[in-house]
């Protein structure tokens, strides 16, 4: 947890991003670290967990990070919780709570308000389309005998 947040005030001095630090670690030993780095690269998903997962999985050459825990300087966001579990890290710990975020600008409690909100009372319009056609890719994929499983 000291070189998550040590990441994450080197982040907020050297005006690179926002003030969160990501390290994933295997046994003793970190395999990848991350930074926010939203917008310095014009990314609205480059999170600290999210950038720290993808350096992970990049070195390990593996999408699954079950040996893996991840440290992080504040509760993961949504995004970050969806990729934590995606990755099937095995634990998380962190500092900061989300109140924490939010009372410094970072409030994502919006979010998980619109998670619980039906499709049509949300703020952004979810309309479905084409649903016949894309149940193709699935079937296709149900029907590849080497596809690798989730």
């Amino acid at each position: 947890m000291a070189r998550a947040i040590e990441l994450a005030v080197e982040n907020v001095r050297s005006g690179r991003g926002g003030p969160f630090g990501a390290v994933v670690v295997r046994g003793q030993r970190i395999v990848a670290e991350g930074t926010n780095s939203v917008t310095s690269a014009n990314d609205p998903t480059a999170h600290a967990e999210m950038v720290a997962i993808r350096a992970a999985c990049s070195a390990l050459k593996t999408f699954r990070l079950d040996d893996c825990e991840i440290f992080s300087t504040c509760e993961p966001c949504p995004m970050c919780l969806g990729a934590i579990y995606w990755a099937r890290l095995k634990a998380v710990y962190f500092g900061g709570t989300a109140a924490d975020a939010a009372a410094a600008g970072f409030d994502d409690a919006f979010i998980y308000k619109e998670i619980a909100a039906p499709m049509a009372e949300r703020s952004i319009p979810f309309r479905q389309m084409m649903r016949g056609e894309a149940l193709g890719a699935f079937r296709e994929w149900s029907l590849k005998p080497d596809r690798v499983r989730y």
